[in-house]
């Protein structure tokens, strides 16, 4: 009998496009012969769906073995489907509710890691409740510049801004409380950015690291911004930039986040080499690692002689033995 796999995607995060791209991808992949993929849509509204019938939530998982959860942003990673499935007891892939709610706050993470040693960049955090014109004046005179600005909550760019003057200070505060509560300013740090793949118990090591992967936007934003992310042949993807200590280097460091942020299963990320060292950027757990076809992880998985429905079937094992940090 073949294991029935509920593939959650969608849902009411500014990162919808984002899940329906991986969500479509892992359908696709999952070997039929040994899953049944059972596709969970939810609407932009919150409206769940099976295979395109809306349902309720119990109902969609009823009968499901093992939930695979490419739900990104909110709703996905922040713990509230983790609390869900776990009401209706339901394994899932991911880290448990905790530990995704940690990863989604950017500041709570780059606190954990700078205890776990790992450098971050100088950064400052600003409320809704703010004046934003009395901060950015503020800012302006006492930070250095320039600035990357993004909401302290959710992934893939979403609200991300890369600002060089008062105005553009100004308007990237703006644009990134649009997304959240709270907007994290951080130093724009110049140098190659990386980001790393984590696998846990893969190819027998309890912590698995893929190739460090220097990724070059091919945009004019200065950043790796949502566009450079997900708009196919925006990105140039380069596996061997980087020196046999830096990678050694880069390895380590993701492996710690992954592990001291309590991750399970998967998780990507993000660096700056730089001249004055490397900077942690941001961690994605699980829910918010893109696996579409212009995605970063597929692509280091086929660097390492892997392929995406090895990985699948991999991470729906951990999930089905009840296997998390």
């Amino acid at each position: 009998m073949r294991t029935v796999v509920g593939v959650l995607r969608g849902g009411p995060s500014s990162e919808y496009e984002v899940s329906l791209a991986s969500g479509a991808a892992v359908l696709e992949a999952l070997n039929k012969e040994v899953y049944d993929p059972k596709d969970i849509f939810i609407s932009r509204s919150g409206e769940w769906h099976v295979h395109g019938v809306p349902t309720t939530p119990e109902r969609a998982l009823r009968g499901v073995d093992v939930a695979f959860n490419v739900l990104h942003g909110e709703f996905g990673e922040d713990g509230k489907v983790q609390r869900m499935l776990d009401t209706f007891g339901v394994p899932y892939t991911g880290s448990d509710a905790f530990g995704s709610a940690v990863a989604f706050n950017k500041q709570h993470t780059k606190d954990i890691v700078r205890e776990l040693g790992l450098q971050v960049p100088h950064s400052r955090l600003v409320d809704e409740g703010d004046d934003v014109e009395e901060v950015s004046f503020e800012l302006f005179r006492t930070f250095p510049h320039p600035v990357i600005i993004k909401p302290v909550v959710g992934g893939s760019s979403v609200g991300t801004t890369l600002a060089q003057s008062f105005h553009g200070l100004q308007d990237g505060l703006r644009h990134a409380l649009a997304h959240a509560p709270k907007a994290l300013v951080e130093e724009y740090i110049k140098g190659k950015e990386a980001t790393v793949g984590v696998i846990d118990s893969f190819r027998g090591q309890d912590v698995y690291t893929l190739f460090p992967v220097e990724v070059v936007p091919q945009a004019p934003h200065g950043f790796y911004s949502y566009d450079a992310k997900y708009k196919a042949g925006s990105v140039e993807y380069v596996p061997g930039r980087f020196t046999e200590e830096e990678k050694t280097q880069l390895a380590q460091l993701a492996a710690r986040a992954h592990t001291g942020l309590g991750l399970a299963h998967y998780s990507r990320s993000d660096f700056i080499v730089s001249k004055r060292g490397i900077y942690f950027l941001e961690t994605n757990s699980a829910a918010a690692c893109g696996l579409g076809k212009e995605a970063l992880l597929p692509k280091a998985l086929r660097a390492v002689g892997s392929s995406l429905t090895e990985f699948l079937d991999h991470v729906l094992q951990l999930a089905r033995i009840g296997k998390k940090r």
